[in-house]
This record gives C-alpha cells, structure tokens and sequence, in this order.
C-alpha cells in the first residue's frame, strides 16, 4: 500500500483512536496575532517586540497555556485576547500588551484593561501550517467550512484559526471554550451538526476526543458512556464515579452516572491498552517506518442490568478526504 504524504492520513489508516487525545491545560491566554508571522513555535510569532516575548513566558512558566490565534476580521492595531477559564477578554493596542502580560504574570489586577465576559462558545481550529502540513491542508478546510456556517447560519459561536493544539496527525484539531473538549478529524461537511451541538453544550461524538481536564484512559471512558447512549438514542450527560486503573497490566475498569431528564442508569466500562504503528507528525514521516505508540482503546460497555455493548475496532475504509 502506497504511503500518503500527510500523518492524518496515515493516521486513520493505522486505527489510531480519536479516544484519549484530548489532554489541553486548564488555564489559557490566547492573544490574536497575524498567522503570517507565526513560527513553528506555537505561542511566538517573528515580529513579536522582547518585552511581549519576556511576558508570555513568564506567563508558562506560571502555568498557563498561551495560543496564537488569527481571524480576517480582526482590526489591524489591536489584540484580542481571552482569559481561559475565566472566560474574559480584552481588546488591547500593542503597546499596552508588555504591560498587561506583566500583570498578568504577577497576578495583579486587569480591571485598567476593562475586561469583558465572553457571551459565546469559543471554537479554536488549528491551522498552524509552519508546525505540520496537515493542519495547513485539513485545518484550513475545516476552518473555513466554520466561517462560512457561523456567518451564513447565524451560529452563536466566535471561531478563530489557531496555532497549534496537539494532535497535528489528527487534524483538523479543535478545540472548544469555555467547555474544554478537544476534536480531531473534523471535516467541512460535518460543521453544522458540530456547532449544533457546541451551541447545546454537548459534545459532538464523530470528532470527539476528550473532555481535556481527564486522563487519557477517562476520556476514553466517557466517549464509550457517551456513543452507548447515543446508540440507544438518549442525549444524556455522564459522570464518572469510581475508577481503577492498572496501567502496568493495561487494563481499567470505571463506573459511570448517566442521567438524561428523568431518565438516569449507570454504565460500568473496560478500557484496556494496545499499540497503534502511527506517524505523530508530518516530519516523522521521513523515517522508514512509524513507531509504536500506546493508547487505551475501550473494549466493553455493561450497563445497570448487565446487557453488554461491545464496541468493535476494526480496521476501516478511509472515507474520501476533503482537498
């Protein structure tokens, strides 16, 4: 079988799960900055003055996240910026932005900067060409798919193009605010059942891979909870329990509250370890072969009264990408 150029593809192709792939920091500052100065660095840019370079880094080495992020209609002369999980933003001239990250950094107060609530759901895509090829070709796509839906459909939703999110053999990789889901494989005819769902406050299964303040075994946990209530046609919200993990032995074992209306049960899931031979990024993709990687998959679902969904992964066509 002939290789394709780009690890999203290869990725599909080997069955690497979507499951698990949602780990993203809790806190986050994300500051609007033209996509034609990013580097492969994802929170600099080339044009970027040393003092605005010396704050952002103060502020990881704190702890919090900080993206790039980019869309047309920004003004040229001021900077978005938002405040993640404190869902505030602020519109900020250059000059102020040394200052502001300093604050930040410091933990001193932003009220001179006049800080406003976010209204709407915030939806990153990644199209961090400069890092991987994939997220250039597959997450402008998407990108775009979004734009045009929110302005045409009237979707409450702000959508940005983003640096990069993690998970470049994944794209198109989104991420969502103030939710904190993460989505992989997203393609254009999907995003109108996917802000549907995003304006609902519910994750949208197709392109789900995590809620992204659980582990990798837990997301894969809740997405199992999650599509077995789906297949029986319940739009429910589920919520962990209890949890035992043997990560030497590959193998976890957790119990789930799902409640939908009236309607509520309890789902006992099996998650267990294989490996997937993937491609991380574009550029590994110069070695001969793809290296191993280990991913927890879930293999069963029982619910309260002892009826099991096994859930099959088997290998699957690779549907037609978009171009």
């Amino acid at each position: 079988m002939k290789r394709s150029d780009f690890c999203a593809t290869e990725s599909l192709r080997a069955g690497d799960p979507l499951a698990g792939t949602g780990a993203h920091k809790f806190r986050n500052l994300l500051i609007s900055w033209p996509s034609s100065q990013w580097t492969r660095v994802f929170r600099k840019a080339a044009d970027m003055s040393e003092a605005t370079l010396a704050g952002i880094e103060a502020i990881t080495e704190g702890g919090r996240r900080v993206n790039l992020i980019h869309r047309a209609s920004q003004p040229r002369g001021r900077h978005r910026l938002y405040l993640m999980p404190e869902c505030l933003q602020f519109d900020l001239p250059p000059h102020e932005l040394p200052d502001f990250l300093e604050a930040l950094a410091a933990n001193a107060p932003l009220d001179r900067w006049s800080p406003g609530s976010t209204r709407r759901p915030l939806i990153l895509c990644c199209t961090h060409g400069r890092k991987d090829k994939c997220c250039a070709k597959f997450g402008n796509a998407t990108y775009r798919a979004l734009e045009s839906a929110v302005a045409e459909g009237g979707h409450e939703a702000d959508v940005w193009q983003s640096s990069h999110l993690g998970g470049c053999r994944l794209a198109a990789s989104l991420m969502t605010f103030p939710a904190g889901r993460k989505y992989g494989r997203l393609e254009p005819g999907q995003v109108d059942a996917f802000l549907h769902a995003v304006a609902l406050d519910r994750p949208y299964l197709p392109a789900y891979r995590g809620f992204s303040q659980y582990s990798p075994v837990r997301q894969c946990a809740e997405v199992a909870c999650l599509k077995w209530l789906e297949a029986r046609g319940v739009d429910g919200l589920v919520d962990l329990q209890r949890e035992k993990v043997d990560e030497e032995g590959g193998c976890s074992h957790s119990r789930w509250h799902w409640q939908a209306g009236d309607r509520e049960g309890w789902l006992d899931v099996t998650c267990e370890t294989s490996n997937v031979f993937r491609y991380d990024t574009c550029a590994d993709m110069t070695g001969e072969a793809p290296a191993a990687s280990r991913v927890w998959r879930a293999t069963e679902v029982v619910d309260a009264g002892g009826n099991q969904f096994p859930l099959a992964y088997r290998s699957r066509r690779i549907p037609t990408r978009f171009t």
